[in-house]
């Protein structure tokens, strides 16, 4: 579904330590359940579920500080190939599952959904992961489809981590495009949603999505924001 360029290392370094609340002490039968519905190479994948966990590389269970930690990440993407490839190098296919799965067809994503939820029990993923997908969804789908990409992300995730793509790389894809002889997108010049896409995906989520921004961690190495949402269904008693 999306290109990417920079290192597994550079990528999930930017990215920060999930809250404790994610993780059941130790020894709980619950673990935490992940969703990454725009997909990462599988190496990247395999990066973001070790550092998440703080894992080496060639570890093959939790060390400190992640000991007694469990998640499951499922990770999609719309090229069975992409998909197939990594099912057969994952070094943890016991917790990290890859599906080809077209996230905006409902007919297919419904059923799949729920019943991998089914097998643990649950009826929604902990957090979603939703690293350099905004664009693409955006570009193929139009304003409407990014509008409902993030309402099924919000319904499905009580924490969501985003890192919308700038406007700037919209622009950028739409050139690489045109470089190679091709016809532009079919919404690009329709988009009424552009800009600050930071500000625009933070408006949507926390004004149509009943979703509050917990943190923004800044920028990442490759000048992105990395935002750390969590649904207000799920905002703990007391808190204002």
């Amino acid at each position: 579904l999306n290109p990417h360029f920079s290192p597994p290392g550079a990528q999930c370094g930017s990215v920060p330590d999930l809250p404790e609340s994610l993780f059941s002490p130790p020894g709980a039968q619950r673990g935490s359940i992940s969703l990454n519905p725009g997909f990462l190479p599988q190496e990247l994948s395999v990066a973001l579920y070790q550092h998440l966990l703080g894992l080496q590389d060639g570890d093959s269970s939790p060390e400190a500080p992640g000991a007694g930690r469990e998640l499951k990440l499922l990770c999609c993407d719309i090229d069975p190939e992409l998909i197939r490839r990594a099912q057969q190098s994952s070094p943890f296919p016991a917790s990290i599952s890859f599906a080809s799965l077209d996230i905006m067809d409902p007919a297919a994503r419904e059923p799949f959904l729920s019943s991998f939820l089914q097998r643990f029990g649950r009826s929604s993923f902990d957090i979603g992961f939703c690293m350099s997908v905004t664009m693409w969804i955006h570009l193929h789908h139009g304003d409407r489809g990014l509008l409902e990409f993030l309402a099924l992300l919000a319904s499905l995730c009580t924490f969501l981590l985003v890192e919308p793509q700038p406007w700037r790389c919209y622009r950028a894809a739409a050139r690489r495009l045109r470089r190679l002889g091709r016809r532009d997108f079919e919404h690009f010049r329709s988009l009424r949603i552009n800009g600050d896409m930071a500000q625009s995906v933070t408006r949507i989520l926390t004004q149509e999505c009943a979703m509050e921004l917990v943190r923004c961690f800044g920028s990442t190495a490759w000048d992105r924001s990395l935002l750390l949402f969590r649904a207000t269904r799920a905002r703990p008693e007391g808190s204002a």
